[in-house]
């Protein structure tokens, strides 16, 4: 575990970037909202970083009380990584970073890697209300889980159950939304997002 670098400012800010500011924390963080999560899987979601630099920072975000790992029971029996409740509290300041950011988005790059689940938190940007909404994509399925208060905020994959809302979308539409030029809503009128489903959710979005 690498010696805990500081600022040594009286700042909470700076304070605060002594614990995040690490090169890949807070994507770390982006993947564990999704709940417990494998060593392998982390990496495999998190293109580039090392395996070194990836264990390394998941051990100094268990000592900084923000990440923990614990032992699957049989007949898993693998070690998982999660967020703290103090880690679960980065959810906003990811948000306010992604909203932040999204100027600088532009079009997608042939070099930029991309998963279905990393437009998981812009969308629950545009989303108002409770419930667990399902989304298609092109890449693939994840499912969120709007308005969670505690446990994971989004998932890949179908949704654990019948959702609130099952959203479908192409890619365009996803990166638009991402990007902040077009909100859930505005798609959905526009006839860009096609939304299912008998939950609160996918009334007020067919209401729009």
């Amino acid at each position: 575990m690498s010696p805990r670098r500081s600022y040594d400012q009286y700042c909470s800010a700076a304070r605060a970037l002594d614990v995040v500011g690490d090169r890949w924390t807070l994507l770390i963080v982006r993947e564990l909202l999704a709940g417990p999560r494998r060593y392998t899987d982390l990496h495999a979601d998190l293109p580039g970083v090392s395996t070194d630099v990836l264990a390394s920072r998941l051990k100094d975000m268990e000592r900084d009380g923000i990440g923990t790992r614990r032992k699957l029971p049989p007949p898993g029996a693998a070690y998982v990584y999660e967020l703290t409740s103090r880690g679960r509290e980065l959810l906003p300041v990811l948000q306010a970073l992604g909203e932040w950011g999204q100027p600088e988005l532009g079009e997608r790059r042939a070099t930029d890697a991309v998963r279905a689940h990393w437009f998981a938190l812009p969308l629950l940007r545009s989303l108002e209300g409770e419930g667990l909404v399902e989304v298609q994509l092109e890449e693939g399925d994840f499912h969120l889980y709007v308005g969670a208060e505690e446990g994971p905020v989004h998932g890949d994959g179908p949704a654990p159950g019948e959702p609130d809302a099952r959203l479908v979308l192409d890619s365009a539409t996803c990166e638009a939304v991402a990007r902040g030029e077009l909100s859930v809503a505005d798609a959905v009128r526009d006839g860009r997002i096609a939304v299912s489903g008998d939950g609160t959710l996918a009334k007020a979005l067919l209401d729009v």
